[in-house]
């Protein structure tokens, strides 16, 4: 691939099997400008680029073609309208997680002020979840202690330097679960690993850490240590929220109810799907 001008440059990556828009993220990232520049882009699309450009997006486009995802080519990803720092240490935070951002903030408001809501995030990764929550509590001027959990010490680091760039004071904890955590709780939310060990999806996301992706089995390895475990952390009228796969509400749901939890249902993502599920600990 030898392109001369953006047209080129970006007809050669199209070539290569990349999606316009993955191509045009790429391009702008090789020449230092934002992905807001797009439109840049389109008016410019007959300029030079020149040879250092050019090898800096060649090789970010073979790695795109080589099925790396575009994040941690990038290295970052927008969630809940925060642009968050990501590495292979760590999963991309989807959008699907946004319905369990805002169904946390719906119980975290409702609870009377001037209470101090205790907020806890287990498996942070990135810090995604805990970041959203303390910014939307924040910008709500609510007061609020958000604590995140995360058994690997490098998903540690990016949630903690994610919280550093966008200034919000969070606490970090390497646990295994609710190993280290000895606080009670007005919310326990968490987006644990619930793909079963053989499923076939695994096979495209080789670049995404596996021991935050797969739960046993079934996928529900985690979520059932997690419920039966979170009583214990959870101040009576505490909720627990749980992301989980696109075809386990019924399952998470029946788990949830045998462990002593009222009120619980499953919330829809975008796509319609019931992608989150969770109860109220009666204490």
């Amino acid at each position: 691939m030898s392109p001369h001008t953006c047209a080129q440059a970006l007809a050669a990556a199209q070539a290569l099997g990349l999606a316009r828009l993955d191509a045009q993220w790429l391009l702008l990232h090789a020449m230092g400008k934002p992905v807001e520049a797009r439109a840049w882009l389109l008016a410019h699309d007959t300029d030079a680029l020149d040879d250092a450009v050019a090898g800096r997006f060649e090789s970010l486009a073979g790695r795109r073609a080589g099925g790396e995802p575009l994040a941690y080519i990038v290295g970052s990803k927008a969630f809940f309208g925060l642009n968050l720092q990501v590495d292979p240490r760590v999963l991309i935070p989807r959008p699907d997680t946004e319905t369990l951002v805002n169904w946390s903030l719906e119980v975290l408001l409702s609870i009377p002020e001037p209470t101090v809501v205790e907020v806890l995030d287990l498996g942070t990764g990135s810090g995604a979840i805990a970041l959203a929550l303390a910014h939307s509590l924040k910008a709500q001027s609510r007061p609020a202690r958000v604590t995140a959990v995360d058994a690997s010490a490098g998903a540690l680091a990016v949630a903690a330097s994610n919280a550093r760039h966008l200034q919000l004071d969070i606490g970090l904890i390497e646990s295994n679960w609710f190993a280290q955590v000895g606080e009670h709780f007005h919310l326990i939310a968490s987006n644990p690993p619930y793909v079963a060990s053989a499923d076939a999806h695994l096979a495209a996301l080789t670049h995404e850490p596996l021991e935050a992706l797969t739960a046993g089995a079934d996928g529900l390895d985690d979520i059932r240590h997690i419920i039966e475990q979170a009583t214990n952390h959870l101040f009576p009228g505490g909720w627990l929220l749980l992301e989980h796969g696109h075809d386990q509400a019924p399952q998470v749901r029946a788990l949830l109810v045998r462990r002593g939890f009222t009120q619980v249902q499953s919330r829809l993502d975008l796509a319609g799907i019931e992608r989150c599920s969770g109860g109220g600990w009666p204490g």
